[in-house]
């Protein structure tokens, strides 16, 4: 019988998640073990979605000339036969640095890294198997999972078709397609539909809903949405591929319209799934909703007292950056760390689309819908220097109001760099500033963020009130 050794918590997942959720025990003085599957740590984020998806973005941003067009009247055509390997090799590199910086931080808080795929024998015990069918058990106060998603396949698709491809595997197509249809019109959906566009590829984007993204501010979609078929991008929008066929040399996907999209690739982007089928979650009692995504109360506690989940597991948002501040909370709240808690309404989203998005905070529509009384002031990139300089005459910064307080209670941003700047408006709102607060704030001059003070001041005028710019 295999001898069991106790720590105080095992974590199941090597992916950003879990290194996270095992730094923080170890910081306290947990003795603590990471169990994960691959050769490496670092899960979807570093070896197949988030940080390859994203160097591929930047690599087309790149050799596309992008973001030089307007500003220099640079035409770049992209080869066709240009290896998409090529394109984002760089992905080894960043993979690289991130897998070492990982060990090295679980090495620092004496985190055991174990390899091998676990199984939960009971609630406080898990069993390892090797890639050679070795086999160890720990035993734990509290058990963390953090095996991430993968890609969820429709029935009716035809993935045994090598032009048929999930979010995964389009990583690994081996030339530039000249056409292409993304089923699904969420994040993932966006954020390629955009890269391929700005290579060049005829991209049509199939998408049930209308308007697209609507968790996010509707004016800001808009200007996705515009910048998007600026690029080229063909919407098909209040639809779905209700079959999708090879047809003399093409892959056509039928619309319930009755029209048809004829493409030289498609890529399906529906979802996730939770990573949870061999962990044996059933057996003691750990509940799952039909996609295999485990269901936790706002502590991240499973329904099974002892067994904690976080991350894309348990389903939406499925952000990098929720996913770990996710595995943390979950941790402190286990072992009673302070009083972390995870404040979903203060986390930022972050959409690599062609022009980028990011945002924090209510809506305009959904602050309307709460019933509070708003006012949104914007300042738009092509009244900046900055955004002169760098030729973004489209992107905007939008900070919606509480009207009766001034506080700051959403920031949306579109275009160049909007991932970073919003992290601006995150913190004023995170210590309840007003509009008087950015308008006193200074900025370097020339930079995006001053449009933050531009954006106040438009806000300020439809309070009613003048103020000098």
């Amino acid at each position: 019988m295999t001898a069991t050794e106790p720590l105080d918590l095992v974590v199941i997942g090597g992916g950003a998640a879990g290194e996270k959720g095992a730094a923080r025990a170890a910081y306290f003085g947990k003795r603590v073990a990471v169990v994960e599957r691959r050769d490496e740590p670092g899960g979807a984020t570093v070896h197949t979605g988030t940080l390859p998806s994203k160097t591929l973005r930047e690599a087309a941003l790149f050799l596309s000339g992008f973001r030089q067009r307007d500003l220099y009247g640079v035409s770049v055509q992209v080869e066709r036969h240009l290896e998409v390997a090529k394109l984002i090799e760089r992905k080894d590199a960043v993979r690289e640095l991130e897998t070492g910086r990982m060990l090295e931080n679980l090495a620092r808080h004496k985190v055991e890294l174990v390899h091998g795929s676990a199984r939960l024998v009971d609630a406080t015990t898990v069993e390892v198997t090797g890639n050679r069918g070795e086999r160890r058990r720990f035993t734990a106060e509290t058990l963390l999972i953090v095996t991430g998603s993968n890609p969820f396949r429709p029935p009716g698709i035809p993935f045994d078709d090598p032009d048929v491809h999930d979010s995964d595997s389009i990583l690994e197509i081996d030339h530039l397609p000249a056409s292409l249809a993304v089923l699904g019109g969420g994040v993932i959906g966006c954020e390629y539909a955009s890269m391929f566009a700005v290579l060049g590829t005829d991209v049509h984007l199939v998408e049930r809903r209308d308007p697209l993204l609507p968790f996010l501010d509707a004016e800001i979609v808009e200007r996705m949405t515009a910048g998007m078929r600026d690029l080229g991008v063909t919407f098909h929008l209040g639809e779905r591929a209700d079959a999708v066929a090879r047809r003399e040399g093409a892959l056509v996907s039928t619309l319930p319209s009755g029209g048809e999209v004829r493409t030289e690739k498609v890529l399906v982007t529906a979802g996730r799934t939770g990573n949870t089928a061999e962990l044996g979650l059933e057996q003691i009692g750990v509940e799952t909703d039909d996609r295999g995504r485990i269901l936790v109360d706002e502590a991240f506690r499973t329904s099974v007292p002892s067994v904690f989940a976080a991350g894309d597991v348990t389903g939406a948002p499925a952000l990098a950056a929720s996913s770990m501040e996710q595995a943390r909370v979950a941790v402190s709240q286990a072992f009673g760390f302070g009083h972390d808690r995870y404040e979903a309404s203060m986390l930022p989203y972050g959409v690599y689309t062609i022009p980028e998005v990011s945002s924090v905070g209510l809506s305009e529509q959904d602050a309307s819908a709460r019933g509070i009384d708003v006012v949104a002031g914007r300042a738009l990139f092509r009244d900046n220097a900055r955004g002169a300089i760098i030729g973004d005459r489209d992107g905007m910064t939008k900070l919606v109001f509480d009207r009766a307080t001034r506080r700051l209670i959403g920031c949306h941003c579109v275009g160049e760099r909007a991932c970073e700047l919003v992290h601006v408006g995150q913190a004023v709102m995170q210590l309840d500033g007003t509009v008087e607060t950015l308008i006193d704030m200074v900025f370097n001059y020339p930079s995006l963020s001053e449009t933050y003070k531009y954006a106040a001041y438009d806000a300020l005028a439809r309070l009613g009130e003048d103020g000098a710019s």
